[in-house]
Protein backbone atom coordinates (compact mmCIF):
# COMPACT_ATOMS: atom_id res chain seq x y z
CA UNK A 1 0.00 0.00 0.00
CA UNK A 2 1.65 3.05 1.40
CA UNK A 3 4.84 3.37 2.90
CA UNK A 4 6.40 5.97 4.56
CA UNK A 5 10.63 6.44 5.92
CA UNK A 6 11.97 7.03 9.33
CA UNK A 7 12.41 10.47 8.80
CA UNK A 8 8.15 10.73 7.26
CA UNK A 9 7.66 9.17 10.84
CA UNK A 10 9.91 10.81 12.98
CA UNK A 11 8.42 13.79 11.33
CA UNK A 12 4.75 13.03 11.65
CA UNK A 13 5.34 12.24 15.48
CA UNK A 14 6.80 15.39 15.89
CA UNK A 15 3.67 17.29 14.21
CA UNK A 16 1.55 14.76 15.90
CA UNK A 17 3.05 16.00 19.79
CA UNK A 18 2.95 19.37 19.18
CA UNK A 19 -0.96 19.63 17.90
CA UNK A 20 -3.04 21.18 20.41
CA UNK A 21 -5.90 18.43 20.12
CA UNK A 22 -5.92 14.83 20.00
CA UNK A 23 -4.59 13.43 16.65
CA UNK A 24 -5.98 10.29 14.68
CA UNK A 25 -3.66 10.19 12.39
CA UNK A 26 -2.14 12.40 9.21
CA UNK A 27 -4.86 12.28 6.52
CA UNK A 28 -2.92 11.71 3.07
CA UNK A 29 -4.86 12.30 0.20
CA UNK A 30 -5.31 13.42 -3.21
CA UNK A 31 -7.50 16.09 -4.59
CA UNK A 32 -8.19 17.29 -8.31
CA UNK A 33 -5.87 20.02 -9.49
CA UNK A 34 -2.11 21.39 -9.62
CA UNK A 35 -0.06 21.71 -11.82
CA UNK A 36 -0.32 18.23 -13.02
CA UNK A 37 -3.93 17.46 -13.07
CA UNK A 38 -3.64 15.83 -8.95
CA UNK A 39 -2.08 17.53 -5.97
CA UNK A 40 -0.76 15.73 -2.44
CA UNK A 41 -2.88 16.77 0.63
CA UNK A 42 -1.84 16.33 4.26
CA UNK A 43 -3.65 17.23 7.39
CA UNK A 44 -3.65 16.03 10.73
CA UNK A 45 -7.12 14.19 11.55
CA UNK A 46 -8.66 14.14 15.45
CA UNK A 47 -10.61 11.03 13.70
CA UNK A 48 -10.37 8.59 11.57
CA UNK A 49 -13.65 8.23 9.09
CA UNK A 50 -15.38 5.12 9.02
CA UNK A 51 -14.30 4.22 5.39
CA UNK A 52 -10.87 5.27 5.83
CA UNK A 53 -8.05 2.86 5.18
CA UNK A 54 -5.67 2.97 8.07
CA UNK A 55 -1.81 2.16 7.49
CA UNK A 56 -0.32 2.03 11.18
CA UNK A 57 3.62 3.23 10.61
CA UNK A 58 4.42 1.85 14.22
CA UNK A 59 5.60 4.88 16.94
CA UNK A 60 2.33 6.14 17.53
CA UNK A 61 1.73 7.34 13.73
CA UNK A 62 -1.36 6.25 11.82
CA UNK A 63 -1.90 7.05 8.39
CA UNK A 64 -5.77 7.70 7.06
CA UNK A 65 -6.65 7.22 3.42
CA UNK A 66 -9.94 8.23 2.10
CA UNK A 67 -11.36 5.45 -0.18
CA UNK A 68 -10.89 7.86 -3.86
CA UNK A 69 -7.16 8.02 -2.53
CA UNK A 70 -6.22 5.00 -2.21
CA UNK A 71 -6.05 3.30 -5.57
CA UNK A 72 -3.64 6.79 -6.53
CA UNK A 73 -1.67 6.01 -3.58
CA UNK A 74 -1.08 2.36 -3.91
CA UNK A 75 2.79 1.72 -3.54
CA UNK A 76 4.11 5.68 -2.88
CA UNK A 77 6.77 6.12 -0.48
CA UNK A 78 6.71 8.96 1.43
CA UNK A 79 9.92 10.96 2.55
CA UNK A 80 10.67 13.82 5.10
CA UNK A 81 13.47 15.67 3.83
CA UNK A 82 15.02 18.51 5.64
CA UNK A 83 18.05 20.40 3.89
CA UNK A 84 19.47 23.80 3.46
CA UNK A 85 16.66 24.40 0.50
CA UNK A 86 13.84 23.77 3.05
CA UNK A 87 12.20 20.73 4.65
CA UNK A 88 8.94 18.93 4.05
CA UNK A 89 7.45 15.86 2.75
CA UNK A 90 8.42 13.85 -0.59
CA UNK A 91 6.37 11.40 -3.08
CA UNK A 92 7.51 8.83 -4.98
CA UNK A 93 4.31 7.66 -6.89
CA UNK A 94 4.84 3.90 -9.38
CA UNK A 95 1.40 5.58 -10.71
CA UNK A 96 2.12 9.25 -11.50
CA UNK A 97 2.78 9.11 -15.26
CA UNK A 98 4.22 13.13 -15.14
CA UNK A 99 4.57 15.33 -12.23
CA UNK A 100 5.70 18.77 -11.92
CA UNK A 101 8.78 20.62 -10.68
CA UNK A 102 7.42 21.31 -7.33
CA UNK A 103 6.88 17.79 -6.31
CA UNK A 104 3.43 18.02 -4.72
CA UNK A 105 1.74 17.37 -8.29
CA UNK A 106 1.36 14.60 -10.98
CA UNK A 107 -0.69 13.07 -13.38
CA UNK A 108 -1.82 9.15 -13.72
CA UNK A 109 -2.91 7.61 -16.81
CA UNK A 110 -5.80 5.33 -16.33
Amino acid sequence: MITLTDSAVQAIGRFIKGADTSVAGLRVMITGGGCSGFQYGLRLEENAGADDTVVDCGNGVKVLIDPISVPLLAGVKIDFVDSIEGSGFKFENPNATSSCACGSSFSAGH
